[in-house]
Formats: structure tokens, sequence, C-alpha cells
């Protein structure tokens, strides 16, 4: 029997992404996400100087990722990392002044994914929506803080208490097959997180984060 070039081809495309990201199947990634908070500030209460505001810097970790096919085009995916580490910087009235504290956060998310396209094809996008818990913790002040604070007593230091809290996020990807069982994975996720910071001195401060989260990865289905 001879085949033309065309159904050769064909053939190995198919094989490439047969039973990749089917019914049951389990995919396991890893690689590196930055997350980089879109920070529009509130002022900081009195006693501050008007305008007393503050940004956040970006993030890159090595992360993982566990998802399980669902159906053909549906899917349940658990991001894993260990957490992220955020320096505060100051803004507004106070721009310039460098750094003035750092927080963790461990974002909790867990997406629900509609895939794109057939479960065999080689390059399958995809859009997600997920709930996301935010947790905030190890929230520090800096010493260029503590010489601003009018509200902190001579030689005294200023500590933050950082709001944990519950966002939506909304994300596109694509999944693209190297062979049989092993993929890439890019991705792009918006969380839209408002939360309060509280100073030990008694000022708070609202913000919007939103987040974006870029990741990229290297996986393998089972």
């Amino acid at each position: 029997m001879k085949f033309q070039p065309t159904l050769v081809a064909a053939l190995m495309l198919a094989a490439v992404g047969a039973h990749a990201q089917t019914k049951g199947t389990w995919l396991a990634q890893g690689g590196v996400t930055r997350v980089t908070p879109n920070v529009t500030s509130g002022d900081l209460t009195a006693p501050a100087p008007s305008g007393t505001q503050s940004d956040v810097g970006s993030d890159t970790q090595p992360t993982a990722q566990i998802t399980y096919m669902y159906t053909d085009n549906l899917a349940v995916a658990l991001p894993l990392g260990l957490g992220f580490t955020h320096k505060i910087y100051g803004a507004g009235a106070i721009s310039g002044v460098g750094q003035i504290g750092s927080v963790d956060v461990l974002p909790a998310t867990v997406f629900l994914q509609y895939r794109f396209g057939e479960a065999a094809a080689q390059a399958r996008p995809y859009a997600m929506v997920g709930g996301s818990y935010a947790k905030f913790s190890n929230a520090q002040g800096s010493a260029v803080l503590n010489a601003l604070n009018p509200a902190n007593p001579a030689g005294g230091v200023t500590t933050l208490d950082v709001e944990s809290k519950f966002a939506m996020s909304l994300g596109l990807g694509m999944t693209v097959q190297i062979n049989k069982t092993w993929f890439a994975d890019f991705a792009y996720s918006r969380m839209f997180l408002k939360n309060v910071t509280t100073l030990s001195t008694g000022q708070t401060q609202a913000m919007t984060l939103n987040p974006s989260v870029f990741s990229i990865s290297v996986g393998k289905s089972f």
C-alpha cells in the first residue's frame, strides 16, 4: 500500500496528540510563574502626608500544577507553589523613597478550564475561571517606613498587617503537545483582588492589587 505524504503527515499529527487530553487524563506540570500586581493605591489615613500611597513589586517563583480532564473539553486545574514575596514601595506623595516594606503571599486557586478543539489536537487554547484565596503573611515595614511615619514613636518600629481575601480569577492559556505524553503550557490570568493594610500605629490603606499571573511550564499526561 502506498501512502500519500499528506496522509502520512496527518497520521503523525494524530499520533502526537492521541489520548493526550482526553476524559479521565491527569496532567502534571512544572515551571515558573511571575505575579505582577496592577496597583491602584488609596491614601494612607491620618496622621500621614496627603496623598501617601504604596506600590507593590513583582515576583517570580517555581510552581507546579495538577489538572484533571473531567471531559474531553472540561478540566479542573490546581496550581501549586510555596508562595511569593513582594516588595512594597512608596508612591504618590512619598514616591521615590524606595522600599517601605515587604509581604509574603500564598495564593490558593482552583480553575475550571474549557479547552477548545479536539482532544487529540496538537495545540489547544483554553479559557478558565477560578476562585482564589490570597493568604498574606510575614508583612514587615522597613527602616524607611519607620522614619517616614509621623505616628511612629522615636526609635519605634511600624509593623504591617495585610488583609487576606477571597477573589475571582479569569484567564487564558495554550497547551502544545510535544509528543504523545509530554506538553508545554503557557497561561495568563488576572486575579481581581482588593484588600486593606493596617499599620501598627493605627493608620490604614485600601489597595486594589488585581495581579497579573504569567506562567510557562512543561508537563506530562497520565
